[in-house]
């Protein structure tokens, strides 16, 4: 095969597992691909590009290639524009550091440390937290559990205790891993007969950073040894730090055993950031790019982008692309443009569809099983939630409700409905439960 046919073959790969609109904004203006010694390089207009497929898309080239090739290769880009000499510089220095701590086995973004972070009234509890572990590493919180939704910054504050730590204590064996990683490691471990290889790799460290812990539900195997884990590493007073997308009460399928040690160190959650958090944030992110933007445009990001600090990056990465291959300023009239997207989700109303996702994700259920005629617990209390979400985030008639329900009548759903208020008002972890469905359907 000829490099434009791996290219042609890769690109299509790619567009299939993307989706054309993303395609058509970062992949298509890639200009052009050397392969040579298994290094893939890839030409891009600019450094936005670059940060932005890193940031979102971290092994798609990588893992498309490889396919393709069926070998290994190590992914580069080539930025097609000059760079300032001192982001130049910066991007050195951050590839450089990525590369030795590479080597040592140790894979964090060196761009998530705490300077980095922006510090409000929704994250400053659990950046104080993580600062503390980093200093004081076994000592201060041990383990440090940190939660909050999708994209609000929970990789970015767990890596950062890694990297302070690697910067003031060299010689420390720190090792971030994703709870899907780990478990992938686990069923080798398994099927090729190396669980004492893999003890080896995970109890002789100085820190272990968790990343996503929420993924070993269900998986049995995974749980007990994560639990052993945890139980040698504490015992040695090696700091381990966890994080989720919940707290460990509402992380349903796993062990009691193994849910007490996510919870016998300290639990930092992180909340949906303020208004003005959201505006430092661009303003950092735009002061780091050297992006010139107006307060009219900061303002406009941030109001319409208010769940996902990860999608306001997004944002500016967008329209920083699109100043810079146009060659025109940024003003609120290509925001709108080249935000619209995120207008058009937000104006999009709640359908009962969506309901039933949520909650059928939450308690590890089937759509079927919501809709079907079975009365027990596990089903039933889910099912009444789902009615009672629906009638407060919907317009739809109670009748309609029912019928999406499994042919429940209105007065089923009236009765759940009632069932839940008379829960929430006496059951104060059970409002927690409904108040965080709410927010994971209507943040």
């Amino acid at each position: 095969m000829t490099v434009e046919d791996v290219w042609e073959k890769s690109r299509s790969i790619i567009e299939e597992k993307v989706g054309s609109n993303i395609f058509d904004l970062w992949i298509r203006p890639i200009k052009s691909v050397q392969i040579k010694d298994q290094q893939v390089t890839l030409e891009v207009p600019n450094r936005f590009f670059k940060e932005w497929i890193e940031d979102y898309y971290p092994n798609l080239m990588s893992e498309t290639f490889e396919g393709v090739l069926g070998q290994a290769v190590a992914v580069r880009y080539k930025i097609s524009e000059k760079e300032a000499a001192d982001i130049k510089r910066m991007e050195a220095r951050l590839e450089n550091r990525k590369t030795r701590l590479a080597n040592r086995g140790i894979y964090l973004n060196p761009r998530y440390t705490f300077d980095n972070f922006v510090t409000g009234q929704s994250n400053q509890f659990a950046q104080a937290a993580a600062k503390a572990v980093a200093e004081n590493p076994g000592r201060a919180y041990n383990p440090l559990f940190v939660y909050g939704g999708v994209g609000l910054g929970k990789t970015h504050l767990i890596s950062a205790i890694g990297n302070a730590v690697i910067d003031c204590r060299q010689e420390y064996n720190v090792l971030y891993v994703s709870a899907e990683q780990f478990t992938n490691e686990v069923v080798a471990a398994i099927r090729h007969s190396k669980t004492e290889e893999l003890k080896k790799k995970y109890r002789n460290v100085d820190i272990l950073l968790i990343d996503d812990v929420q993924f070993v539900e269900n998986k049995v195997q995974t749980q007990e040894e994560l639990f052993y884990t945890i139980n040698s590493l504490y015992e040695k007073q090696q700091q381990i730090v966890i994080s989720s997308d919940r707290p460990p009460r509402e992380i349903k399928t796993v062990t009691d055993r193994l849910r007490s040690r996510f919870s016998m160190g300290l639990i930092a959650d992180i909340q949906l950031p303020e208004f003005e958090t959201r505006v430092a944030i661009i303003q950092k992110k735009a002061t780091k790019e050297r992006m010139e933007l107006k307060e009219e445009v900061i303002a406009f990001i941030a109001s319409i982008i208010k769940t996902n600090i990860r999608e306001l990056e997004g944002c500016l990465i967008r329209l920083g692309a699109q100043s810079s291959l146009t060659g025109k300023q940024i003003d609120i009239d290509m925001a709108k443009t080249v935000l619209k997207d995120f207008l058009q989700d937000e104006d999009k109303p709640i359908n009962i569809e969506q309901i039933q996702k949520t909650v059928c994700e939450y308690f590890g259920l089937k759509l079927q099983d919501l809709k079907a005629r079975k009365r027990t617990k596990e089903i039933a209390l889910p099912r009444q939630i789902a009615m009672y979400l629906c009638k407060q985030l919907t317009k739809a008639s109670l009748s309609d409700i029912g019928k999406n329900m499994g042919g429940k009548d209105h007065a089923t759903v009236i009765y759940a409905c009632n069932q839940i208020e008379d829960k929430k008002t006496k059951d104060d972890n059970f409002n927690k439960m409904v108040e965080t469905l709410l927010r994971k359907i209507k943040p």
